[in-house]
């Protein structure tokens, strides 16, 4: 372990946040990261306990409690405390792929699920990790490492989000040649054009990209499979296809006025605003992108989508913001019936929530309100949004409890810019139809209990596309798994360790 009493002498310290006023202004990541010698002090905090929930990624009433990746968190905050950081790298990178893109943007289950947050603060372990990774590539230790031996199989990956890039880090060490075939201008899917540039700034893909592909993976972006290279033609030149593409289908909502002018998926708000920033050198050009400025937004949702479209308006320079959300609000504090070290289920106020309040005064976010019709100005414009406020109520048919209408409780807001972050409903049509696979009733890829395999021979399935819209930590979890059953059908076996 760390140092014995470490929990015990030393305060979590975690990388400091630059106020919201000050961040607004710019669309690089905000967080000042720890010393070195603060890092340290950090992984002496870590207990390793006797059972180190931290990297159990089990499930708890339904939801992940630890790392789906199962790492070695203990195990690499001890290296840190004793000054080892290449080994604790090393440690680091046996189960994680990326590490830059984890230490960024995932919530920290390990942390949630940490002995030391039972009675007191959790270690800051997405802070070690941060710095272990920036230490690595620091010092040389993150330096592609081509592999000597190729077995002569080639892999097409589709899709270069978290589980196509996890699946072909990993067939590429094994020595199969891999292609990654990608339909937007650059390699990352979801980190890419899905993740605000404050919270993940794109030359961190690029470095990434850089050493896989020095390390000999093929990435071809551009190319649309399903629309510009044929199904056939893919099988036809590789020994095995896995479709990695992503929940790529908006969720719409299906109300009266929903045509007007000014409503707009978040994927295609936030995608405008990174691909302005790149072409411009971080700068917003107007005309370029789709802008909230000088407008009244309003955002529909209230995941981690709507708050980045909530944090890159405030950033446009927004009239208003109005972050609408259907369900309650969830306690400031764990309730009995949701004991550690189950995920924590608190009101989280995220950074476009602190900016928001920071520039209008107040939280965006109403609750237990949904929109029931929009209405349109002249031009056919959206201005106007009739909102009703929901109760839960049992449903007499089903006895499920479901959040129905308060009769009575309509009231309009003005709006100018409307933004639907209501999640995704799994794969897109064109692609599962190309290539024949099966779907379920979610419009995810079907494959057999534990397995990555489709209904159509040599082709294989995984990430959002596989389990439906998730964290990044679960797709990249996804990817080792099935590069790991892609490996065993190419070779009859498979000695790839992805734990």
């Amino acid at each position: 372990m760390g140092k014995a009493t470490g929990f015990m002498e030393y305060e979590r310290q975690d990388k400091q946040a630059e106020e919201p006023g000050k961040r607004i202004l710019h669309f690089r990541e905000f967080h000042t990261p720890l010393t070195r010698e603060e890092q340290e002090r950090q992984g002496a905090r870590c207990m390793s306990c006797g059972v180190p929930f931290c990297q159990s990624g089990q499930m708890l009433m339904g939801m992940a409690s630890g790392c789906p990746l199962h790492n070695l968190v203990p195990e690499w905050n001890d290296l840190i405390y004793h000054g080892n950081w290449e080994e604790a790298y090393l440690r680091l990178k046996k189960t994680n792929n990326f590490p830059e893109f984890t230490s960024r943007v995932c919530p920290a289950l390990c942390e949630a699920a940490c002995t030391c947050g039972l009675n007191g603060d959790a270690v800051s372990t997405k802070a070690n990790e941060y710095g272990i990774i920036e230490n690595a590539y620091a010092m040389g230790y993150a330096k592609a490492r081509p592999v000597k031996v190729r077995t002569g199989k080639r892999a097409a990956v589709i899709g270069s989000g978290p589980s196509g890039l996890a699946a072909a880090d990993m067939l590429n060490r094994r020595g199969h040649s891999v292609t990654v075939f990608e339909r937007e201008d650059k390699p990352g899917g979801l980190l890419r054009y899905g993740i605000p540039n404050m919270k993940l700034e794109k030359q961190i893909i690029d470095r990434k990209i850089a050493v896989m592909e020095e390390e000999g993976i093929v990435f071809v972006t551009g190319c649309n499979v399903g629309k510009d290279k044929k199904a056939s033609e893919l099988l036809g030149e590789f020994d095995r296809v896995l479709l990695c593409c992503g929940a790529s289908s908006p969720r719409d909502i299906k109300v009266p006025g929903r045509e007007a002018g000014g409503i707009y998926f978040a994927v295609d708000f936030l995608k405008s605003t990174t691909k302005a920033l790149w072409a411009n050198d971080m700068q917003l050009k107007e005309g370029a992108y789709i802008s909230a400025k000088g407008k009244r937004v309003m955002v529909i949702g209230g995941g981690d989508t709507g708050n980045d479209c909530v944090g890159t308006a405030v950033r446009h320079g927004a009239r208003s913001v109005l972050q609408v959300e259907m369900m309650p609000k969830a306690p400031d504090e764990r309730s009995e019936t949701n004991p550690w070290p189950e995920w924590p289920k608190i009101c989280k106020t995220d950074y476009g929530q602190q900016e928001a309040a920071a520039v209008f005064g107040k939280d965006p976010r109403v609750y237990q309100t949904t929109v029931k019709e929009f209405k349109k100005d002249k031009a056919g414009n959206v201005n106007k949004a009739v909102l009703v406020k929901l109760e839960s109520r049992k449903d007499e048919k089903t006895g499920r409890m479901l959040m129905a209408e308060v009769s009575g409780s309509e009231y309009t807001v003005e709006v100018d810019l409307v933004l639907i972050a209501a999640g995704f409903l799994g794969s897109e049509e064109y692609v599962t139809k190309a290539f024949g696979v099966h779907v379920d009733g979610r419009t995810n890829v079907a494959t057999p209990p534990e397995a990555y395999s489709t209904n159509v021979e040599r082709v294989f399935t995984a990430g959002d596309m596989h389990r439906g819209q998730s964290l990044v930590v679960w797709a990249i979890r996804e990817g080792r798994e099935a590069a790991r059953e892609v490996d065993a059908s190419l070779m009859g076996y498979t000695n790839m360790n992805i734990q």
